[in-house]
C-alpha cells in the first residue's frame, strides 16, 4: 500500500521521526549501553529490537484510538477491507478534495452553490464511513440499504436546492408544497447525519430546534408564541441563518483546505521532522520528554484541530516516555491533554477555529491570527514552566546524547519541509486571501518534498552552487519588482541551501499525493458535519430571539459595566455549551450566545470572541467532561478525575488569562495598541505566568514552602494585569521570593 519511498507514519520508521527516536528510547538496556556492547550487536538483534518497538508502540496506538472511538463519535468509522466499495469510498474523498480546491481557487460558485454541494459531499461520505449505530458491525463489505436511502435523501433535497434556488428568490419568498417537503427531508437528513457523526452536538442542536415549537409553554422571558413546522425548516433550510449558514460557509472554504492542508503536511514528513526538532532543542533539558510533548503537540494541534486525535497519536509516544522518564502518570496524561487542547487557539492556523472567528468580526484573518499570539504563547510557557519544575522537583534529566537527532542533521536533512509554512505566511500576510494561500501551501508542500531530489540531481557541489546563485538572483528580483517579499525570499533561499543535502525518502509520489487527499477529505467529515448541525442551533438563535434575550437577562442581573461578573457568565456557560463538543463548534455556539453579553457589558469585540474561544477550547480539560484529559489518563493508565485536576492546574493560565484582556486587551495584539506599552505587558506577563508555574508547583530553585508559593501566585496575578503599578509589585514579590528560593537551597 505504501510507496517505498514514503512509508507509513505509524512508528514502524526505527531510525526516523519521533517514533525511531521512541524506539531508541524504549531500547532494552543491553541494546542500549556503551559503544562497546552497541558495536557487538548483531543485525539481527538490531532488527528484532526495531521490530518489538514498533510493535510496542502499535498496541499504545491501538489502544489510544480506541480511547478517542469512545468519547468521539467522529472517530468512530467503518472498516471495508480492501474490496470495491473502500476503493470507490476513497476515489469519492479523492474527488472531494479536489473539487473543493477547484471551488476555492477558480471557480465562481455563489455561496448557496458551494455550500450544498459541500453538504451533498459531506452527506455521502457520512453514510458510508460512519456506522448508523453504535453497535453496529464496523467491518463489512458494502454499506446498507438504510445508507443508500440516506444518500438518496440528501441528493434530492440538496439536488433540488440547487436547481431551484434561483427560481425560488426569485419569487420573493413564496414557498410551495413542494419547497416545505424538501425542507423538511433535508432538515432530518441532516440531522441523522449528525447523529451518526457527532451524535452529543445533535442532540443539542436538537433540544434548539424543539426549543422553535415550545416556546409557548415556556414561562418567563425565554417563553414566545411558537413557530409552525413550515416556518422552521423554511427558516433552517432555505434561508442563510441555518443549514448554509455562516458555520458550514467556513466549513466549505478554509476548514476543508486547512484540514487538507494538515494531511499533506503529514505526509510530507513534517510531523516527524517537528519531532525530532522539539528533541533536538528541549530533549536534553530537565524532564526533556515532557517538554518535547509540549512542543510538538502545540505544533501538530494547531494543524489538525482535533484535541483528542493529537492526544491519541501523539500521546500515545510521549506519555510512555514521559512514565519512563520518571514522571507520575496521572502528570504526563496532564501534560499531553493540556499541551493538545491548546493547539485550537494557537497561530498561525488555529485549528480553523480562527477563520470563523474572522468571518464573524469581519475582520482579516490576520488580525485574529495576531491577537491569539501572545495569549497562546503565554499558555505554553506557563505549561513548559510547570514541566521544567517538576522535574527539578523530582529530579529528572534529560535524554543521554545518543537517544537525540544532531540538530544540524535534523535541518540539514529536513529544513525545507518549513517551506509550506513559510508560503502560508508569507501569503497571508501580504494580502492574499486565506484560500489562496492554503491552495498554494499545499501545492508548496508537494513541491518542498521533491526538493532534495531536484537538487541531489546536480551531483556537484559546483553545480549545486551555481543553482543557488540562480536563485537568489530570481528571488532578489521578484522581491525588488515587489512581487515577493523580501523576507520570504530570504527565508525561502535559506531553506533551499539547507535542502541541498537532505534525504528525499518523504517525496510525495502521484500515489502519496492521492493517499493526502483521501484522508484529508475523510478528516474534513467530522468539522464538517458538526458546522451544518451548528446551524441549527445559530438558526434558532435568530429565529427565536434567544442570544438577545439571554444577554438582556444575564445584563439585568449582572449590571452595565460588570465586566468580571459577566465573564463570570460566560465563563460557565462556554464550559458547559462546549463539553463532549468539537472545537469548531463548541466555539461557534458560546459566540453565538454568549458575546452579545460581554459586548453589552462593555468588552471589545476581539476581546469578548478570544474569551468565549479560550473557554470554549478548554472545556475539553475541565472536569466532569474533560475528554482530553480522559483519552489521555486512558492512555497512561491513571485516574481520570486526578489527571483532569492536574489538567485544570497546568493549564490555568488559560483559564485566568482571559479576564485580563476583558478592560484591558493590551496582551490581544493590534496595530492600535502602543508598541512599547505591548512589549512591557508581554514581558511581564512571561514573568507572571513562569511565577505561577513556580507557585503551582512548589519549586522555583528549590522547594518552596507555602509563604513563597503565596508570594509567587500573588506575583503571578499583579504581572499578568497590564499596568505599571501591579507590574512593579509584581517585581518585588517575585524577586523577595527568588532570593529567598535562592538562600533556602543550600538546606534542600
Amino acid at each position: 500500500m505504501w510507496p517505498e519511498e514514503h512509508p507509513p507514519q505509524d512508528g514502524t520508521r526505527p531510525e526516523n521521526g519521533f517514533a525511531g527516536s521512541y524506539n531508541r528510547v524504549n531500547a532494552p538496556a543491553s541494546h542500549r549501553g556503551t559503544a562497546q556492547t552497541r558495536g557487538n550487536m548483531n543485525g539481527n538483534d538490531a532488527k528484532e529490537q526495531a521490530a518489538n518497538a514498533a510493535h510496542e508502540h502499535a498496541v499504545e496506538q491501538a489502544a489510544a484510538q480506541a480511547l478517542v472511538e469512545e468519547k468521539e463519535s467522529e472517530s468512530r468509522f467503518r472498516h471495508y477491507g480492501k474490496g470495491p466499495w473502500a476503493a470507490a469510498i476513497s476515489a469519492l474523498a479523492v474527488i472531494f478534495s479536489l473539487f473543493q480546491m477547484y471551488a476555492s481557487t477558480f471557480s465562481a460558485f455563489d455561496a448557496m452553490t458551494l455550500r450544498s454541494w459541500h453538504i451533498i459531499f459531506l452527506l455521502m461520505l457520512s453514510f458510508l464511513m460512519y456506522p448508523a449505530w453504535k453497535g453496529e458491525r464496523r467491518s463489512r463489505t458494502r454499506p446498507t440499504l438504510f445508507d443508500a436511502l440516506c444518500i438518496a435523501a440528501g441528493l434530492f433535497s440538496f439536488g433540488y436546492l440547487i436547481l431551484n434556488y434561483t427560481e425560488i428568490t426569485l419569487r420573493g419568498g413564496y414557498f410551495l408544497p413542494v419547497d416545505y417537503f424538501v425542507a423538511s427531508v433535508g432538515v432530518i437528513i441532516c440531522f441523522e447525519m449528525a447523529r451518526r457523526v457527532v451524535g452529543s452536538l445533535a442532540a443539542l442542536a436538537g433540544v434548539f430546534f424543539l426549543y422553535n415549537f415550545a416556546g409557548e409553554w415556556i414561562p418567563g422571558a425565554f417563553g414566545h408564541t411558537g413557530f409552525s413546522w413550515d416556518r422552521v425548516v423554511e427558516h433552517m433550510f432555505w434561508g442563510s441563518q441555518g443549514l448554509l449558514g455562516v458555520g458550514v460557509g467556513v466549513s466549505a472554504t478554509y476548514i476543508f483546505l486547512f484540514v487538507l492542508f494538515g494531511a499533506f503536511l503529514k505526509y510530507s514528513g513534517f510531523s516527524d521532522f517537528i519531532n525530532d526538532l522539539a528533541l533536538t532543542l528541549v530533549g536534553r533539558t530537565a524532564g526533556g520528554p515532557a517538554k518535547v510533548s509540549v512542543v510538538a503537540s502545540a505544533l501538530m494541534g494547531m494543524i489538525n484541530g482535533s484535541a483528542l486525535a493529537n492526544v491519541a497519536t501523539t500521546g500515545a509516544i510521549t506519555i510512555p516516555l514521559m512514565k519512563k522518564t520518571g514522571y507520575k502518570p496521572e502528570f504526563a496524561a496532564a501534560v499531553e491533554a493540556v499541551a493538545s487542547t491548546g493547539g485550537q487557539f494557537a497561530p498561525p492556523i488555529m485549528g480553523a477555529v480562527g477563520f470563523i472567528m474572522a468571518e464573524f468580526l469581519g475582520v482579516p484573518y490576520t488580525k485574529v491570527m495576531l491577537a491569539a499570539a501572545i495569549p497562546a504563547f503565554l499558555y505554553y510557557l506557563t505549561l513548559l514552566m510547570a514541566v521544567h519544575f517538576e522535574a527539578r522537583k523530582l529530579g529528572l534529566k534529560g535524554l543521554s546524547p545518543e537517544h537525540i537527532p544532531a540538530a544540524g542533521k535534523v535541518l540539514r536533512e529536513r529544513g525545507h519541509l518549513f517551506i509550506p509554512l513559510i508560503v502560508l505566511l508569507w501569503l497571508m500576510f501580504d494580502g492574499y486571501t486565506p484560500l489562496f494561500a492554503a491552495a498554494a501551501s499545499i501545492f508548496a508542500t508537494v513541491g518542498a518534498t521533491w526538493l532534495p531530489f531536484l537538487i541531489g540531481l546536480l551531483r556537484t557541489k559546483t553545480a549545486r552552487t551555481f543553482a543557488f546563485v540562480l536563485l537568489l538572483a530570481v528571488l532578489g528580483g521578484l522581491a525588488l519588482s515587489g512581487l515577493l517579499s523580501l523576507g520570504a525570499a530570504i527565508l525561502t533561499a535559506l531553506c533551499v541551501l539547507a535542502s541541498a543535502w537532505c534525504s528525499d525518502r518523504y517525496r510525495m509520489t502521484p500515489r502519496v499525493v492521492i493517499q493526502a487527499l483521501d484522508e484529508g477529505a475523510r478528516g474534513a467529515v467530522g468539522v464538517g458535519a458538526a458546522c451544518v448541525i451548528i446551524g441549527i442551533i445559530i438558526g434558532t438563535v435568530s429565529l427565536t430571539g434567544l442570544g438577545l434575550t439571554f444577554g438582556y437577562e444575564v445584563l439585568k442581573y449582572v449590571g452595565e459595566g460588570q465586566l468580571y461578573l459577566g465573564g463570570l457568565f460566560v465563563m460557565i456557560m462556554s464550559t458547559i455549551l462546549g463539553m463532549g463538543v468539537p472545537g469548531v463548534a463548541a466555539y461557534v455556539i458560546v459566540a453565538a450566545v454568549a458575546v452579545p453579553v460581554l459586548t453589552g457589558v462593555g468588552v471589545m469585540p476581539m476581546a469578548a470572541h478570544m474569551f468565549c474561544l479560550f473557554y470554549a477550547c478548554l472545556s475539553n480539560i475541565t472536569p466532569p467532561v474533560a475528554m482530553s484529559s480522559y483519552v489521555a489518563a486512558g492512555i497512561a493508565h491513571s485516574d481520570q478525575t486526578r489527571t483532569s485536576l492536574i489538567a485544570v492546574k497546568l493549564g490555568l493560565t488559560g483559564f485566568i488569562l482571559p479576564f485580563f484582556f476583558l478592560n484591558n486587551p493590551l496582551l490581544l495584539y493590534s496595530s492600535a495598541n502602543p508598541v512599547l506599552a505591548t512589549l512591557w505587558a508581554f514581558a511581564t506577563a512571561c514573568l507572571g505566568v513562569s511565577a505561577l508555574a513556580a507557585g503551582l508547583q512548589g519549586w522555583l530553585f528549590g522547594p518552596c514552602n507555602y509563604v513563597m508559593r503565596a508570594l509567587l501566585l500573588v506575583a503571578a496575578f499583579l504581572a499578568i494585569d497590564p499596568g505599571l503599578k501591579t507590574d512593579l509589585a509584581a517585581l518585588a514579590l517575585c524577586a523577595v521570593a527568588g532570593v529567598w528560593s535562592w538562600k533556602a537551597r543550600g538546606n534542600v
